[in-house]
């Protein structure tokens, strides 16, 4: 589905792109064939595994990209781009191709989530606008699966939804921050801007200055019971959780029931949440309200959600904000996606670094990922095109001298397909039920304990001979160059 945002403006780029593109068309260089691959080289929060997010938006982007009138006026003022290169950038379009891992997939470090195919000066100027969207989405996407999978863990059920819209990190950030949440398994949002443009449920109950507004904590549960019968959520904690607000939630709940309604749930939104679910359940139990859900918020994230589970807490929604809108938590903030030049006019081109961390792999890599006889996914392999072997030698991205063979039980499959071509989308956009059911039934394919939050199993990515005989022999004939 279209996020019926604005398109973004191809001047959401770094000035330097620009500035590249200028030199490459005067050196006629712009017009040569490039390969770009976009990884990233540490999974975010310590897990292990990401959760891939924002291509479908972002081929909708390139699909439009174009430069319009005030935009080339405005480059014109820099006094930096001479009349020619903005002459020719009226007519800029991306005309590329995009391999890519589907949105909603499972993916990992080291490995080319997407590999953009296109002329030079075209590769060059998507690079910020493809790390600005995909780094992000896929970093909160992660974070709601995480969050998702603790509710989950639950005897009971639960589910998460996403209200950090105040928390995030702008309009942009809270509307991305939503969607993405969406793909990892949120099941609703309360930011109504991203009900409208994304088709996502929307959710919501009301805050402490409601009670605060009226006369007593009653008066103001039985005002919004009246306006909302049928939909009514009871914030318990603004006066005494346990002493007034669960009460008083009670006694609109009976008034709710001889008219012919039922209350919907009642929220918990400080205190030891843990203690104090169980003591509301209890008593909404104990009153005949079994089917009254308990929504749990203030400031959580995974581990919260799983400490209260742990402590016997019965928490049915989770409702998820700073820390899902900003991506927050140790080993979250950002993702260190990268955009690295592979291939250049058909020969190949690499980063060389002291650090081995840090050195791209040149070549056109395919991804195959292997899977066991019950679709358990188990490994996945670079090549520069053949599928891998059993008892194959394979090697660790990261040292070379990490080495092992292929098990024979694996079944390979491309993890990745062309996305687009000739700047146009290869087959229908999907819509984000498709994408979040995707990226369900791929958790469920992980093994549990590359799922766990806590000192997770690495899943191992590694190259195939070729990649790493490739990335060996243009290593040193890099070196060889500096004498």
């Amino acid at each position: 589905m279209s996020s019926g945002a604005p398109q973004p403006s191809p001047l959401l780029t770094d000035l330097y792109q620009l500035t590249m593109m200028q030199g490459y068309f005067a050196s006629g260089l712009h017009t040569q064939t490039a390969v770009f691959d976009l990884n990233f080289r540490r999974l975010p929060y310590k897990g292990g595994y990401a959760v891939w997010a924002g291509l479908e938006e972002m081929l909708e982007t390139l699909e439009s990209l174009r430069f319009a009138a005030e935009e080339l006026a405005y480059l014109d003022t820099l006094g930096l781009f001479q009349a020619d290169f903005l002459a020719a950038l009226r007519d800029w379009r991306f005309s590329g191709q995009i391999d890519a891992f589907a949105e909603g997939s499972v993916v990992f470090a080291y490995e080319p989530l997407l590999t953009v195919t296109a002329p030079l000066w075209e590769a060059q100027l998507v690079e910020t606008m493809l790390l600005n969207t995909l780094n992000f989405q896929t970093l909160v996407a992660t974070k709601a699966a995480r969050c998702v999978l603790a509710a989950q863990s639950s005897p009971h059920g639960g589910e998460v939804i996403e209200f950090g819209a105040r928390r995030a990190q702008g309009p942009d950030g809270a509307l991305s921050a939503a969607r993405a949440a969406f793909v990892g398994g949120a099941t609703g949002t309360s930011n109504v801007q991203a009900g409208q443009r994304l088709g996502l449920p929307l959710t919501g109950t009301h805050a402490h200055a409601w009670v605060e507004s009226f006369p007593d904590e009653l008066g103001a549960f039985r005002a919004y019971a009246r306006v909302y019968p049928d939909s009514t959520t009871l914030l318990l904690d603004t006066v005494d959780t346990l002493g007034s607000g669960l009460p008083n939630a009670l006694t609109v709940a009976r008034e709710l029931r001889a008219a012919g309604h039922e209350l919907r749930g009642v929220r918990l939104d400080s205190g030891d949440l843990a203690y104090l679910s169980r003591t509301v359940r209890a008593a909404l139990d104990a009153a005949g309200f079994g089917d009254v859900k308990i929504v749990a918020s203030n400031d959580l994230s995974e581990s919260v959600i799983a400490a209260i589970i742990a402590e016997g807490g019965r928490v049915d929604v989770y409702g998820v904000g700073t820390q899902l809108a900003t991506a927050g938590g140790p080993g979250g903030g950002a993702l260190g996606g990268v955009y690295k030049l592979a291939q250049l006019d058909g020969r190949p081109r690499m980063k060389l670094t002291g650090d081995p961390v840090k050195s791209s792999l040149p070549g056109v890599k395919r991804v195959w990922r292997g899977q066991g006889a019950d679709g358990t996914f188990g490994w996945d392999v670079l090549t520069l095109g053949d599928e891998p072997q059993p008892g194959q030698a394979v090697s660790d991205p990261t040292n070379p001298l990490r080495s092992g063979r292929l098990p024979t039980a694996l079944r390979w499959e491309d993890a990745r397909q062309t996305v687009m071509a000739g700047g146009r989308r290869t087959q229908p956009a999907v819509a984000l039920p498709g994408i979040q059911a995707r990226a369900r039934q791929e958790l469920a394919r992980l093994p549990a304990e590359t799922r766990r939050l806590l000192n997770p199993h690495v899943y191992r990515v590694s190259l195939g001979a070729d990649v790493s005989g490739l990335r060996d022999w243009v290593s040193a004939e890099l070196r060889a160059g500096l004498g």
